[in-house]
């Protein structure tokens, strides 16, 4: 994942800003006592994810699902998924994991949210065949996707199907900003039960806007191959301290790399301390190298 990568990490800044004020109120809402945690990476594929499979693995998916609850579905960005390779992967993974399909990219970049009712449909139909295991889509709209073009997305949220849980990624900086513009989407957000997701990313430290619309945390980390990598693991942790006191009810959370390789071992750095800090006891996933530590 190239978005949002720098040439020297060290020069970048990586203190988490303070939360937005809406995003208390937000929280304060929620009856919720426990936290639903979803951790996982962007793919699956072994050929990005070097030294995580045993040798001789022939169904990566099968074995990833025995080492992570949830993966952040690219692949559905890229083509269309039918409704019976929904059925094979859910059928591929345990009882508690969870899929997050991003939205194909015929609606978020080519069609640019116009004239997308057959293709949503389309779309919507065939990702409920995870029944149980689908977590929620996410739509990741094109970086010159600016803030002109807001009717189409009020439009997009006002039609999208209720029953489908969906997460928005802004990318333009347009749309953060301008404040009056940020509050005018994220009340959208807000009205519609759609969560505003955040991006932690070397080179747009704007999209790091705290600003929840649901209590619901959707995180797309982004390391930079370096040894902050893991510190600034360790200040999301206090951070979803913080919103857990407050009334956050589920915490989705994937890491990606530029090297991919490294993301499976930032993963079980972030389960692991999360699992001391909160008592839980998600599965900790291994390297199957040996060699390569974290």
């Amino acid at each position: 994942m190239k978005f949002g990568q720098v040439e020297d990490p060290s020069n970048i800044d990586f203190t988490l800003p303070k939360d937005h004020q809406k995003t208390s109120e937000i929280l304060k809402k929620s009856k919720s006592r426990n936290l639903e945690i979803s951790i996982g990476c962007a793919k699956w594929n072994k050929t990005d994810l070097k030294g995580f499979y045993p040798k001789g693995t022939k169904d990566e998916l099968t074995y990833y699902g025995t080492q992570f609850n949830s993966i952040e579905l690219n692949a559905t960005f890229y083509g269309m998924p039918s409704p019976e390779q929904v059925q094979t992967w859910k059928e591929k993974t345990p009882a508690d994991f969870k899929f997050f399909p991003k939205i194909t990219n015929t609606v978020s970049h080519f069609r640019r949210l116009l004239n997308i009712t057959d293709v949503v449909t389309q779309f919507a139909t065939a990702v409920l065949n995870f029944d149980e295991k689908l977590g929620m889509v996410f739509l990741q709209l094109h970086d010159n996707f600016k803030p002109k073009d807001y009717e189409r997305l009020e439009k997009f949220v006002q039609e999208w199907p209720k029953e489908v849980p969906l997460a928005i990624e802004l990318r333009n900086n347009e749309w953060f900003t301008d404040q009056e513009i940020f509050n005018k989407i994220c009340d959208l957000f807000e009205k519609h039960k759609i969560t505003n997701i955040i991006v932690d990313t070397a080179g747009r430290r704007d999209m790091l806007h705290m600003r929840l619309t649901t209590p619901v945390a959707f995180i797309r980390y982004v390391g930079a191959n370096a040894e902050s990598d893991y510190t600034r693991l360790d200040d999301w942790i206090e951070r979803i301290k913080t919103w857990k006191e407050e009334g956050l009810e589920k915490l989705y959370f994937f890491v990606h790399q530029n090297i991919e390789k490294a993301s499976p071992l930032l993963s079980a750095y972030f389960i692991e301390n999360l699992n001391k800090e909160f008592g839980t006891s998600i599965h900790i996933p291994e390297m199957a190298d040996v060699k390569t530590k974290f």
